[in-house]
């Protein structure tokens, strides 16, 4: 992409490759990375850039696969000009960039409790954005407002009720980014919560290869919540049975893997690309869908372009 770019204080980078700011280390370049100084410098950079131009908001990639052809677009990641946490009573205001983990322990030194965002992956944009949630918390239960950028560069206050957020989603205006977001918890013995968030941590890995190459949940689960770790969990609408049941654990393409430990987990076992892995997940929906008659609903963000053939 040959653009006249605005000016900023931040840094662009020119033809970016992206694997290896993603947790499955996969994918092709951006024709540009953007990573801005501070909000003010997002607002006057997307305020200037042409509108037509395509602006992808990238986390941590803790969610995503990028394809291997890369992406035909100005990716935007924010940095250190947005993880700032600021605690003041039972509200915790926390910088997009800030880590979800990050900020639950900065909350439980506190005494305020947002502990579900502990196992989380990822930071706290993404989190908004998806509606994260774990053991039966949601970032929706917890939400006050989101200041985000709009693709116009225009600053903007967004409410939960803006958001209106549904399982693993929410409704954002095309292009806007989100810089920070306000939450509220109870206020808690600052212990107690840590160790609850340890027995979180112990429970997340005995059940999943947190130790492996992955993003986290690849497959929505149909029942439409999360697990809640409760003894009396129902797992008949689990995507993890489901793949389990139709013969899909462990499964293989090229480099990528159905993880054995928790079927839901698509691995980078070795050398993958971004064709294996989503070719193989392509493979389990078909599956799943002959077995249970089911579609799976990707988890996992998927952007960008094939590899061009050779």
């Amino acid at each position: 992409m040959t653009l006249s770019l605005p000016p900023v204080r931040g840094v662009l980078t020119p033809n970016r490759p992206l694997a290896d700011l993603t947790w499955l280390r996969v994918g092709g370049p951006a024709d540009w990375l953007f990573q801005p100084a501070d909000a003010d410098d997002l607002a006057s950079f997307l305020g200037a850039l042409d509108a037509a131009v395509p602006v992808f908001p990238m986390g941590v990639g803790s969610n995503l696969i990028v394809r291997d052809g890369g992406l035909r677009a100005v990716v935007i990641r924010l940095g250190r000009g947005f993880n700032a946490i600021e605690i003041a009573g039972q509200k915790v205001t926390a910088g997009a960039a800030a880590l979800d983990a990050h900020v639950a322990r900065k909350a439980a030194e506190a005494g305020v409790d947002l502990t579900f965002l502990r196992t989380i992956p990822g930071s706290i944009g993404g989190a908004v954005r998806m509606n994260a949630g774990c053991y039966g918390s949601y970032v929706a239960d917890h939400l006050l407002s989101a200041e985000a950028v709009l693709r116009d560069g225009t600053k903007t206050l967004l409410s939960k009720e803006d958001l209106k957020f549904s399982y693993r989603q929410s409704v954002l205006p095309e292009g806007a980014i989100i810089t920070s977001a306000t939450f509220e918890g109870a206020l808690a013995n600052p212990s107690e919560l840590a160790q609850r968030m340890e027995d979180q941590l112990a429970k997340r890995d005995a059940s999943q290869p947190t130790k492996e190459r992955s993003a986290g949940s690849t497959f929505r689960n149909p029942a439409g919540f999360s697990s809640t770790g409760r003894a009396d969990d129902v797992h008949d609408l689990k995507a993890w049975k489901l793949i389990a049941d139709a013969g899909m654990r462990g499964a293989r393409k090229g480099g990528a893997q159905m993880s054995e430990m928790h079927a839901n987990f698509l691995l980078n076992a070795g050398g993958a690309t971004a064709a294996d892995l989503e070719g193989l997940g392509e493979e389990v929906r078909k599956r799943v869908f002959q077995t249970s008659g089911i579609w799976l609903e990707w988890e996992i963000m998927r952007v960008g372009e094939p590899a061009a053939d050779k």
